[in-house]
């Protein structure tokens, strides 16, 4: 998917995706994370009215606007996709949540209480750079929250498999750990997401299976067939324990 592309994808996948989810689980995410996990991480990094929140590679924005509604927080969020950022204005409507295109890094100066990054940890072949930039942005006792795809990096046979690899860069949970040290930030709160993970991916996969026909209409065969490779791919590797999912709590020492 081109990144100026969202939108076909938006609509060609909408309905597969609400049913993928269990009621009250979908907010729009482009993601595996269901909405009562998006409610506990945003919990713990102490998300309320008042505290200001920087959402990096927000996408069309439905967990902020889901944070916003709920919580109440000053919220701005950032994405490279224009498109993205259009639908996520357009769906926010009255909601006091805040949208830019911006490519991430660099990172906006804030300072900000939280920064939040879901899901997208894997797209960055350079981890240490972008934690610094977040440390840098956190105001003193600043919370980073973000989800984290642990594992070994792939092979060159898994790169082969995986539809746009040069977003998978994997590293190991003990790397990730001694990474956000170095960079000043001290993992308060963590849970391990990788069964619930696999189960989404799944739900997903034949959802999107069952309604392989209209997708292929709106966005093409190979478009498709990308997509259910990845996500079966996913769900496989959940399942055997190739990834495990993590949702991290970080402070700012």
């Amino acid at each position: 998917m081109k990144q100026d592309e969202r939108a076909p994808f938006v609509r060609a996948l909408y309905r597969a995706r609400v049913a993928a989810y269990a009621p009250g689980e979908f907010v729009e995410q482009e993601s595996f994370m269901r909405a009562c996990e998006i409610r506990a991480l945003a919990h713990h990094a102490g998300i309320a009215t008042g505290v200001s929140v920087l959402d990096l590679c927000c996408g069309i924005g439905g967990p902020g606007r889901f944070i916003t509604q709920e919580l109440g927080c000053d919220y701005l969020g950032v994405d490279y996709s224009a498109d993205a950022i259009d639908i996520a204005r357009q769906r926010a409507g009255d909601l006091s949540c805040r949208f830019e295109v911006a490519r991430v890094p660099p990172i906006p100066p804030g300072p900000f209480d939280v920064v939040i990054l879901l899901e997208t940890m894997l797209a960055f072949v350079e981890k240490e750079p972008l934690l610094r930039e977040i440390s840098r942005a956190l105001t003193a006792g600043g919370r980073f929250a973000f989800t984290f795809e642990a594992g070994l990096p792939l092979t060159e046979g898994e790169r082969e498999r995986m539809p746009d690899a040069d977003t998978v860069w994997l590293v190991q949970i003990d790397e990730m750990l001694a990474t956000l040290d170095r960079a000043g930030l001290v993992v308060r709160w963590q849970e391990d997401c990788t069964q619930s993970h696999a189960n989404t991916a799944e739900s997903l996969t034949e959802a999107f299976a069952a309604d392989a026909v209209d997708i292929a209409a709106q966005i093409g065969d190979e478009a498709l067939e990308e997509l259910l490779s990845a996500h079966r791919l996913w769900s496989d590797w959940l399942r055997a324990g190739r990834v495990r999912k993590i949702a991290f709590v970080a402070e700012k020492g």
